[in-house]
């Protein structure tokens, strides 16, 4: 069984009555609930407990973390940061959620700044699959419409995904990369760009597909990671006259 970690910093449903109508159990809850419906093994952690909810013991059994964050990136402790990259390398999935794009997390496995275009306006979004080869939209279908979302806007400033897997058109005109695969280490990322806090965006069936198609696509391959630095050589090496 996959073991997922929704980490989600839980500010905005602490400070907006419409936030947390729209996710009475926080984000994190809503996320993990249809992940365990679906049979993952899902749990939660939030900011504000201690080591932010991501103790050694919680990261080294994670398989999958998902990440959702906005208000309060720089509350995030650098060391946690670290820890998270580091499992990372060492194969754990990664799912960047939405705002996510501006964690420490991501900003430090991209290494660039992630900043965007962004408007509220209740623009309509159609996420379209430009990738339909991918598992992550198996039974997806061409696109995806969201009534009322949070803008994103080029430039986003990542480095070139692995795989695009979705490109998004905005109502007042914008286009945007929303779903972009990378790797870094042995482990797998996929950013997603949908869930802006004021929408019931993770209540929507067919984002929740692609969540879930994604925590089985970013699932780690159990193997060693690879020895660096000087190396023995494997078969004789003739000395040279």
């Amino acid at each position: 069984m996959i073991k997922v970690t929704v980490w989600n910093e839980n500010r905005h449903e602490q400070k907006n009555p419409l936030v947390g109508e729209i996710y009475p159990n926080g984000i994190h809850g809503a996320i993990a609930a249809f992940l365990n419906e679906e049979g993952f093994d899902a749990g939660t952690a939030t900011l504000d407990e201690p080591e932010h909810g991501l103790t050694d013991e919680v990261l080294n059994s994670t398989d999958v973390l998902i990440w959702w964050g906005h208000l309060a990136h720089h509350e995030v402790k650098d060391d946690i940061v670290q820890k998270v990259q580091q499992r990372v390398l060492d194969g754990m999935g990664l799912i960047v959620l939405h705002s996510g794009h501006f964690s420490k997390v991501f900003k430090t496995l991209m290494g660039t700044s992630c900043d965007l275009k962004w408007r509220e306006a209740d623009d309509k979004e159609i996420l379209w699959v430009v990738a339909p080869h991918h598992p992550i939209v198996e039974g997806v279908g061409e696109n995806i419409q969201l009534e009322k979302e949070e803008m994103y806007g080029e430039h986003f400033d990542i480095p070139a995904p692995d795989e695009l897997i979705f490109t998004s058109w905005f109502e007042g005109g914008e286009v945007f990369r929303s779903g972009c695969t990378y790797s870094r280490g042995n482990g797998k990322i996929f950013y997603f760009r949908p869930g802006h806090e004021t929408y019931p965006t993770y209540h929507n069936k067919e984002i929740q597909k692609v969540i879930i198609n994604a925590v089985n696509w970013a699932a780690p391959v159990h193997r060693k990671r690879p020895i660096y630095g000087n190396a023995k050589p494997i078969e004789n090496i003739k000395v040279k006259s």
